[in-house]
């Protein structure tokens, strides 16, 4: 029998919860010291890169060997960036440029940035299939909607950060690709059958076992294929059976936020953990929303009263806390082995917080290369010479993405060709206008229009304002910032995300601040 003490430490080792604050609190601080395994880190956490710095270092004095993970995918989802917008296009982007290489050096660039920052485990690269347009929560996130494309650019990401030293971890599994439900909000059913899911939603996670993933999250779906009742982070069919049997998995399997109501709806916060442990998770993800002492305490208290009755063996709770120290021990060893190539590549510490202050070289390249453009008949001249009307549609709020982190083109635009004006406009403000055109064109004149959408294609408010407003301007620039399903405008850019980088790169064009080599192969494309 274990002793009174090590139970409550073997359970804080699995937990990797939240906090507020850009300085860790007295209580993650003691928590660390007694045995917490690890720590998330959101957008509320960051500042600067050398205040995370400061934070992590803080985190290292209690627990040398800590954990601290980040869900920065480097696009549209930014935490590290998420105050300015991600100077990195994002997966989507990174596909349609099709060269791995590219992508491999997004990620080793992005690892440099995070490493230098104490961070050693970042929640990505999204490993999903989007093959749904539909899909709610994932789109830009993913590579695409092909299975093998998406496989050999999560296996180039994979390879680029952790050769940088942080633990990456492909997600979401068994897929979230084929969904129209956010798993934020409810159950998503993935309701295909074996050979289905094996020729397509597992083929990226194949690949990413392959390429040496350190961790694999799972996502909150039902696949009755697999389990007909229980979502996959509690299923033992799917974490145990599937990924660490049938594919062979022995990294760490971490959650997806469990307090999603994918899960916690049904089992509770204490409940969806314990059975996820069960199932074969290793690490619980927490804190997104419950970013508390409590929270922490509740769930060390309800792991150690699953072991004690029987409902989780102690077996299993030793064995997810030996993947956790053993992924610790590895990004200990990594980080350091590389620390001084880190530094000497990247121009010294001093040198690496400017570069990320002030944005990635590579994923700003990534992000022109990225741009496609489409033009007609009505195809205004490019670049233009007077300065245009923006309109920004701006869908509901992503979960996933948050409300916080800027996005658009007519910031970037603004400073190159100085008059611009720019207004953004919600499903609300078009709402019962007798003309819904009017607030589109107001300030425009005569002047070029630029109209900005993400996603147009799964919001039919932003689809008839285009219809409308394209029956008076057809030579109207559209921009569009999510997945591309249709073209419209007389001239029609995609830059497949919506991060600074990609705002920056779409004005680039606009503007003529491209090279003309890539204005002229980017209007070729």
């Amino acid at each position: 029998m274990p002793n009174s003490g090590e139970l409550p430490q073997l359970a804080a080792t699995v937990l990797q919860p939240g906090f507020v604050g850009t300085t860790a609190p007295d209580w993650v601080r003691r928590r660390l010291a007694e045995g917490l395994g690890g720590v998330a880190l959101f957008a509320r956490n960051v500042e600067s890169p050398g205040q995370v710095a400061a934070l992590t270092a803080q985190l290292r004095a209690e627990r040398p060997d800590v954990i601290v993970a980040i869900d920065e995918e480097a696009g549209d989802v930014t935490r590290f960036e998420s105050r300015h917008g991600s100077s990195r296009p994002g997966n989507l982007g990174l596909g349609a440029v099709d060269d791995p290489a590219l992508t491999e050096a997004v990620a080793r660039d992005l690892g440099l940035d995070l490493a230098h920052a104490g961070i050693t485990l970042d929640y990505a690269p999204d490993t999903d299939v989007n093959c749904n347009p539909d899909n709610p929560i994932i789109g830009v996130r993913a590579f695409g909607a092909d299975a093998p494309l998406v496989a050999r650019h999560g296996s180039a990401w994979i390879r680029g950060l952790q050769e940088a030293g942080v633990a990456a971890c492909a997600k979401h599994f068994p897929g979230h690709g084929d969904t129209a439900v956010d798993s934020h909000h409810d159950v998503p059913v993935i309701d295909h059958d074996l050979a289905r899911l094996a020729e397509c939603e597992l083929v990226p996670f194949r690949a990413a076992i392959a390429a040496g993933v350190q961790s694999i999250m799972t996502g909150h779906l039902l696949v009755p294929a697999y389990d007909p009742e229980l979502p996959a982070t509690l299923s033992r069919r799917i974490l145990t059976g599937l990924l660490r049997e049938e594919l062979g998995f022995d990294g760490l399997i971490v959650t997806d936020g469990i307090e999603m109501q994918g899960v916690r709806r049904k089992y509770g916060l204490e409940g969806a953990t314990v059975r996820a442990l069960a199932a074969g998770a290793d690490a619980i993800c927490v804190g997104g929303d419950h970013a508390d002492e409590r929270t922490a305490e509740r769930l060390v208290d309800a792991i150690v009263a699953a072991v004690r009755c029987g409902e989780l063996a102690e077996e299993r709770l030793r064995d997810a806390a030996a993947r956790v120290r053993r992924l610790a021990a590895w990004t200990l060893e990594t980080q350091t082995a590389i620390g001084a190539r880190t530094i000497a590549d990247s121009g010294g510490s001093a040198a690496r917080d400017v570069a990320v202050i002030g944005g990635s070289a590579v994923g700003q390249a990534a992000a022109r290369r990225a741009v496609k453009v489409t033009t007609t008949s009505d195809a205004p001249d490019l670049p233009l010479t007077t300065a245009p009307h923006v309109v920004e549609f701006a869908p509901p709020r992503n979960i996933a993405i948050g409300a916080e982190t800027p996005w658009g083109v007519g910031a970037p635009l603004s400073e190159l060709l100085p008059g611009t004006t720019s207004v953004r406009l919600c499903a609300d403000d078009l709402a019962g206008v007798t003309d819904p055109v009017a607030p589109i064109l107001d300030g425009s004149g005569a002047r070029p229009l630029v109209l900005v959408v993400r996603d147009a294609h799964r919001h039919p408010w932003v689809g008839d304002a285009l219809a409308r407003t394209l029956a008076v301007r057809p030579d109207t620039i559209v921009v569009e910032m999510g997945v591309p399903v249709s073209v419209s405008g007389g001239l029609h850019v995609a830059t497949y995300g919506a991060t600074r980088a990609c705002g920056r790169a779409a004005a680039e064009l606009i503007a003529g601040a491209l090279a003309p080599g890539r204005t002229e192969q980017a209007l070729a494309a």
